[in-house]
This record gives C-alpha cells, sequence and structure tokens, in this order.
C-alpha cells in the first residue's frame, strides 16, 4: 500500500478548502489524520457513505475529547447519533411537525423579521453582517418556529450558539459553559412541552410534536426533549452561517452580487449556489464496525473515518464548475446536483440525520 498524506487537522487555521488538502487528494484518495482517516475523493466518498461496514460516528465526538456533562451525554443521545429503528421513530415524528405547509405558514413571519432587520441596516454604509443580520435572523427565526415572543432570541440563540462550541478541537476548553447553555436548552423544552400540553395547538413546533406524537408510543419524554434541543441548536447555528457563507461568496465575486441586485429571480439560485459552493457541513463521521480493507487501505475496526464535503465536492475528477455562479444554467445545475447528491446522503432519509448540521467553528466534527 502506497503511504497516506498526513493532514494535520489541529494545526491553526486549517481548512479543508485549503491547498494542503488538494495536494493530498491529488496523492491519494485516503488520509491520515489526528482524528483518524479522511476520505477525499467523490468516488469514494459516495462509495463509504452507503457502506454498511461503518456506522454514523459522531456519537462518539464528545469522548473523543474527553468531554462530561450535560451536553456530551445529550449529544450521544440524540437523533444525529442513532441509528435503526429509534433514528427511523424519532426521524419520522420529526418529519411530520415540519410538514411543508406548516413550514410555509412561517415564511411571513420570516420575511417580517428580515424586513425589520433590514430597516436598521439601510441607514448605514457598512455593517458586522454576522451580528446585525445573521444572527438576529437566526434566533428570531427559531422563535417564530417555537412560538416565542421575538424579544427572547438572544438568550436561545446565545445558548444554541455556545453548544457549537463543543464541536470544535477545544470542546474541553468550553465544557462548562457549554454543559450551562445545554442545560438552560434544556430547561426551555421542558417548558415548552408543559405549554403545549395545556394548549393543545398545531401553530408552532412543540405543538406539533405533541400533537402528533401518539401513533410514536416508543419515543420517551426525554427523547422528545432531545429532539427539540438539537432542532434549536441546528436550526440556529446552521441558519446563521449559512447565511455567512453567503455573504462571503458575494464579497468574493462581486460581479455576482451585482448581477442579483439586477435580477432579483435569481435569488432562489443563489441560495442553491451558496449551500453547494460552500455549505455548513464540512465532514461526515463514520465508525468502522469491522475490519476490513477498502481499494487497498486496511480499516481496523473501531476506526474513525471522516468523509471530506469540500474536497469530495470539488474534486477534479468531476470535471469542470465555476466555484460559484448564480446563474448556472438549469440543466448544469441539474448535473451539480446529481453530483453533489452525497452533501445530502450526509443526513439522508434512511440513516444519517435529520436537522441542517450545525456550524460554527473551522472544524467540524460530522
Amino acid at each position: 500500500m502506497r503511504e497516506l498524506p498526513f493532514l494535520d487537522f489541529s494545526e491553526p487555521g486549517f481548512s479543508t478548502k485549503s491547498d494542503v488538502v488538494k495536494a493530498a487528494r491529488a496523492t491519494h484518495w485516503c488520509a491520515r489524520t489526528p482524528l483518524g482517516f479522511a476520505i477525499l475523493t467523490h468516488e469514494h466518498v459516495g462509495q463509504l457513505l452507503r457502506d454498511r461496514r461503518l456506522r454514523q460516528g459522531s456519537y462518539a465526538w464528545p469522548r473523543s475529547q474527553n468531554a462530561k456533562g450535560i451536553f456530551a451525554e445529550f449529544w450521544q443521545r440524540s437523533l444525529i447519533s442513532l441509528e435503526g429503528p429509534k433514528h427511523k421513530t424519532i426521524r419520522a415524528l420529526a418529519i411530520k411537525a415540519l410538514d411543508e405547509d406548516f413550514v410555509l405558514s412561517l415564511v411571513p413571519s420570516f420575511d417580517e423579521i428580515a424586513r425589520d432587520l433590514c430597516l436598521s441596516l439601510a441607514e448605514k454604509r457598512q455593517c458586522e453582517f454576522q451580528t446585525e443580520f445573521a444572527m438576529p435572523f437566526s434566533g428570531q427565526a427559531i422563535c417564530a418556529l417555537l412560538g416565542l415572543p421575538r424579544s427572547d432570541w438572544r438568550a436561545v440563540a446565545g445558548d444554541a450558539s455556545t453548544l457549537g462550541l463543543a464541536m470544535g478541537l477545544h470542546y474541553k476548553t468550553h465544557e462548562a459553559k457549554v454543559n450551562a447553555a445545554c442545560d438552560r436548552l434544556m430547561a426551555l423544552a421542558e417548558q415548552l412541552i408543559a405549554r403545549a400540553k395545556t394548549q393543545k395547538t398545531q401553530k408552532d413546533l412543540v405543538g406539533r410534536l405533541i400533537s402528533f406524537k401518539d401513533p410514536f408510543k416508543d419515543i420517551s419524554h426525554q427523547e422528545l426533549i432531545d429532539l427539540i434541543v438539537i432542532m434549536i441548536f441546528g436550526g440556529v447555528d446552521t441558519t446563521r452561517s449559512q447565511l455567512g457563507f453567503l455573504i462571503a461568496l458575494f464579497a468574493r465575486y462581486p460581479q455576482q452580487w451585482t448581477d442579483l441586485r439586477r435580477d432579483l429571480r435569481l435569488v432562489p439560485n443563489a441560495i442553491e449556489e451558496a449551500i453547494r459552493a460552500w455549505p455548513t457541513t464540512t465532514w461526515a463521521t463514520r465508525e468502522t464496525i469491522e475490519a476490513f480493507e477498502f481499494d487497498g487501505v486496511p480499516f481496523p475496526k473501531g476506526a474513525t473515518v471522516h468523509l471530506l464535503v469540500h474536497a469530495s465536492a470539488k474534486d477534479p475528477a468531476l470535471g469542470h464548475v465555476a466555484e460559484f455562479d448564480i446563474q448556472a444554467s438549469k440543466t448544469a445545475s441539474w448535473i451539480w446536483r446529481r453530483r453533489t447528491s452525497l452533501l445530502r446522503a450526509f443526513c439522508g432519509p434512511d440513516r444519517y440525520g435529520l436537522c441542517p448540521l450545525p456550524t460554527g467553528t473551522n472544524v467540524r466534527p460530522f
């Protein structure tokens, strides 16, 4: 076997979008890291995502960081770490509660939040986008989803963002703060469940979860709390981060911004392009459940395997695709979506997750 290249995920400033990763990908489809193996090519990521000799690996992240406390326990119980029948049952309830009609019913509220934030920004020549728009928008949007007053957004979004500190390599440093935030979100979930049982309404997410829960008898009270917390965490952190990545892309490609201003019909395509070009998920983690050899590389039982999103989605083997092009033709866009369908498989219908995976740090454990 050829010697595998080494990628030091712990190096300050390391990025999975860097030339170092591209050089490693040119050498081999697999690399060694301080946290296990990294899979770099589109073909091999696609095959390993569907290989039943691997299981979802994010559950082990707190253990890898020697973390203790309520968040570590929650993370190992949560939907994002589960597999099998229990995962499918909890996910089915969540999908029913978050059906398309309910989500579309919230669009006017989301529009109002955006308009109000833009009114204050319109008076300025410049702003710190994450602080002045992305964070308050994501916080107020999650409050709308939960049926909470918009004024509660700072506490809810602040705690959700604090949980994101657990996703980086300095988790242990922030452990006390993360556990305190998780404890508060658990308490909030308890309050929302109690309110939903009293009011018996389907106007907010938790009310719908309670309303639709009867057929899902084996979902415990704690599992319901965990589901609400992971939705808050993922909803806030992913929305905030993807908005930031969108603006960063426009800053990098200003002509695209000019084109968007001239033709607002490009907005949906711009959003799709941002998710394709700079998704919030950096990698998906798997763990081998048996020892096996794959394309010349031996994997021992219990090995951690990281499937890198940016490296595999922009693999030169796929041919040339523009870095960011909001005017890509429908045909090209469709081809790209087929090529990057692996991104959706990271949290697909069978075993890999439900909510948008959270962001907030440079290095991600899933």
